[in-house]
């Protein structure tokens, strides 16, 4: 297997089939980014995974997950101030957590440049929303490059660097979902390789650097004045292609995504329209624009999510006096989900139904669908299954972002309302007030918990709001993949002091506060019944390690024996608890209503034991082949 921390080293040109955000890192590199910041979040985390495949001692760049997208934004910030090349990547509603600092950005002269990668997700994959940041680039004046392969990322994102190097403004590199995790052949150049630069170089004299009343006017002139200067520089072949079709008369004007699920849809269609594939989205690049509008009579505008493009082109028409037919979205359909081909086919059939009939029935899934649920072993399950025993029916329970969030599906059903990262306890405390007859409790992460919890808990304390907040402590970021956190003991770069979850909690004045293993159900029950009683704020910490990390660690180990738990067919009365209930995926029942174990999934952590009313489940000794002892 290649190894590949050293192929994003190698300094020839070479050429390798990676995902787009592997190309990504390997552009950084090349562009000689050194420092890269980032908070984990789908689709961009394996962005960090390439990068941290580089030995430290090797790495030409400093790499941090820093504790959320805004600290993050301002640590590149303060590394490009000083004259470092910055790169800062997060998800799609990470800007949403970074935009007070992210959207002053172009009002700097960012000595080093910084390039912004957004992940954005159409179809909100892994998003509690699927919004479109590109709205966000025009309210921050900063300049939007959108690749449509992990070949287009490379270049762009060297593409982007260079910009923002040459005009000391920001960059947004827009990634979509299946652009991250799409697969190609990349042709990848020379790097010279090369060490981090220690020269400080952060100076004032090209300033304002701080936007004090008329200083901010002058600096939102000067990044004005950048962003006109960047948008004619990228007005160019470089950034849009066109594509001669077999109908001249009509065309598409398209980027990203959409535009390589255009291709798929037109490969049997006869007649076939010109295409503009914009690399800019943002400035529009009007010369090229107004080109291809001139030479047609209709033009389809063909993109995902909202219809910035086709406004923007919709306005250049009118003020120009273009006479062409323009069509945009048809209606809201269009504004909904991923631009895969079966998307593009089912839009374009509205538009043009002579070059793109409908595809009739939507592909069929051949797998029965499967619902998202939590591991085998995971100590969430434990947590919700036994507190949903000490809450009563008319309690209200307020979820976050995480792992946990899933405990608002059968059978635990909690968590009853959801709004972005951190918020729980704010929410909750909302939802307390003049509410003497249901009890409130909230439920957060401990990865969330220093991302964006904080400051509801010091609200919670400082306005004394009567609610229960359980933090399900697991050590990780788990959902993105076992990222580490500030109270994880160790950073990307190696061991780091662990800061206590219970020692923060002091520091903030929470007084009740209790801590109980989320293994040890009857104990939690007991513990929320009595916080829950208190009036005022209180907390339960249900502390249990993430146990696929837990577990994938173990098998590392040459002494590992696989364990999983057995249902005793002659104890067991077929009451189900296990199934419905507990809700551990491990058990499957029979169609004659027995419950059985799947080997598979079960990792043996005995969590369900104690949830049988008749005792029917117990370990399962085996022996280091597997079979039973």
């Amino acid at each position: 297997m290649k190894n590949l921390g050293e192929m994003l080293l190698r300094q020839d040109s070479f050429s390798e089939i990676v995902l787009g955000n592997t190309a990504l890192a390997r552009a950084m590199i090349e562009s000689g980014t050194e420092v890269v910041t980032s908070y984990p979040g789908s689709p961009t985390p394996e962005i960090a995974s390439a990068l941290l495949s580089v030995p430290g001692e090797k790495r030409p760049f400093y790499f941090e997950f820093s504790t959320n997208e805004k600290v993050a934004t301002e640590v590149a910030c303060g590394a490009s101030l000083n004259g470092h090349p910055s790169c800062v990547f997060f998800k799609s509603v990470g800007l949403n957590v970074a935009a007070d600092s992210f959207v002053q950005l172009s009002l700097l002269e960012l000595e080093g440049g910084l390039v912004a990668v957004l992940g954005d997700d159409p179809g909100a994959n892994s998003s509690q929303n699927e919004q479109d940041n590109r709205h966000f680039a025009r309210m921050a004046y900063i300049p939007v490059l959108e690749p449509s392969s992990p070949s287009e990322a490379y270049r762009y994102y060297l593409e982007a660097m260079a910009l923002s190097r040459r005009k000391k403004m920001p960059v947004i590199l827009r990634m979509t979902t299946h652009v991250c995790h799409g697969k190609e052949k990349v042709a990848f150049g020379a790097w010279k390789g090369g060490a981090v630069s220690t020269e400080s170089r952060f100076d004032t004299s090209g300033g304002p650097m701080v936007p004090l009343t008329a200083a901010a006017l002058e600096m939102k002139r000067r990044a004005l004045a950048r962003l006109s200067l960047a948008g004619c520089e990228m007005d160019s072949p470089a950034f849009c292609e066109v594509r001669k079709g077999t109908d001249s008369s009509r065309g598409v004007i398209t980027a990203g995504l959409p535009f390589r699920s255009l291709l798929d849809v037109l490969e049997d269609s006869r007649r076939t329209p010109d295409i503009l594939k914009l690399g800019v989205v943002y400035p529009l690049p009007e010369k090229a624009v107004e080109e291809f509008l001139r030479a047609h009579d209709q033009v389809k505008i063909l993109e995902e999510l909202d219809d910035v493009l086709e406004k923007d082109i919709k306005a250049l028409a009118f003020d120009r006096g273009i006479r062409v037919t323009i069509v945009g979205k048809a209606d809201d359909d269009d504004r909904i989900g991923e631009y895969t081909p079966d998307k593009v086919a089912e839009v374009l059939a509205k538009t043009w139904p002579d070059m793109v009939p409908l595809r009739g029935a939507k592909r069929q899934p051949s797998l029965a669908p499967r619902p998202p649920q939590m591991c085998p072993g995971c100590g969430h399950r434990s947590a919700f299954h036994a507190i949903r025993q000490a809450l009563s029916k008319e309690d209200i329970t307020v979820a976050d972002i995480g792992c946990h969030v899933l405990g608002y599906l059968p059978p635990y059903e909690m968590g009853e309302v959801l709004l972005s990262m951190g918020h729980s306890t704010g929410t909750g405390a909302g939802l307390s007030l003049f509410n003497g007859a249901r009890k409130v409790v909230s439920f957060i992460g401990d990865s969330t918990f220093f991302h964006a919890g904080l400051p509801g808990i010091v609200n919670a304390v400082f306005n004394n709001h009567n609610l229960t907040l359980i933090v399900m402590e697991n050590g990780t970021t788990a959902m993105t993949g076992h990222q580490d956190h500030p109270g994880a003991g160790r950073n990307a770069n190696g061991p780091s002091e662990a800061i206590p979850v219970r020692g923060v909690l002091e520091g903030l004045g929470v007084k009740s506060i209790r801590e109980v293993d989320a293994y040890s159900q009857g104990k939690l029950i007991e513990l929320v019944k009595e916080a829950m009683a208190e009036e005022g704020f209180s907390v339960v910490i249900a502390r249990h390690p993430c146990m696929l990390k837990y577990t994938r660690e173990q098998q590392r180990n040459p002494d590992y024996v696989r364990k999983s738990v057995e249902v005793n067919q002659e104890t067991c009365d077929r009451l189900h608890v296990c199934v419905e209930s507990f809700g551990c995926p491990s058990f499957q029942r029979d169609e004659d209503g027995g419950v059985n174990v799947s080997r598979e999934l079960c990792i043996g952590d005995g969590s369900c034991v104690q949830t049988c009313p008749v005792k029917a489940i117990g370990l399962r000794k085996e022996n280091r082949g597997g079979e039973k002892a």
